[in-house]
């Protein structure tokens, strides 16, 4: 079923809306729940809260990317959990591994006040993946949007995992270049 008519399903607040959206995310939604938690039962729940929360948003909200928008909302609820579940153990784990990846290139976490430049951040994160080429486009959205592992990213290319590794470095000293350019505090 396209987006479109599942969309129109949530305007018209037909429950069916919930089936359709599972049927056709939700295999994608579970996987990258279960690749920032690593529990069956976390990311089942993730995905449940993830079709709950678009519900409650859908309408007024109508997202353009659907696929996108529901995915960046289980991502969201998925590190929150972890940070939960994680709270009280402070063991290591992949998602510390992503986000200590990535701490480099990115400006730090503020109040409010900050949320015009997280806008104007992910709209210069946005210009750099369009311009850098498809392969350390799509290894970098797989590893730091859907926390898919080196492993699993390197099987997806048939390259080594040194390579991935060695993209995913370029890529982000590159994505640092780009945003200081842009004017970006790091």
């Amino acid at each position: 079923m396209e987006d479109s008519m599942i969309l129109e399903m949530f305007f018209r607040r037909q429950e069916t809306a919930i089936a359709e959206t599972r049927r056709k995310y939700g295999k994608r939604l579970f996987r990258t729940s279960m690749n920032i938690l690593h529990s069956n039962e976390d990311a089942e729940e993730c995905v449940n809260d993830t079709l709950f929360k678009a519900w409650e948003a859908i309408p007024p909200s109508r997202p353009t990317m659907f696929g996108a928008y529901l995915v960046k909302i289980a991502r969201n609820l998925s590190i929150n959990k972890w940070e939960i579940r994680s709270a009280a153990k402070r063991g290591g784990g992949e998602v510390n591994l992503l986000l200590s990846e990535l701490e480099e290139c990115l400006p730090s976490a503020g109040g409010p006040e900050q949320e015009h430049e997280a806008a104007l951040v992910t709209g210069a994160i946005n210009t750099f993946l369009d311009n850098i080429d498809k392969t350390a486009r799509v290894a970098f959205v797989l590893r730091y949007f859907h926390g898919e592992s080196i492993r699993a990213i390197s099987d997806r290319f048939q390259m080594s995992e040194s390579k991935i590794k060695s993209i995913l470095f370029r890529a982000r000293k590159k994505l640092r270049t780009h945003l200081e350019k842009e004017g970006v505090v790091i």
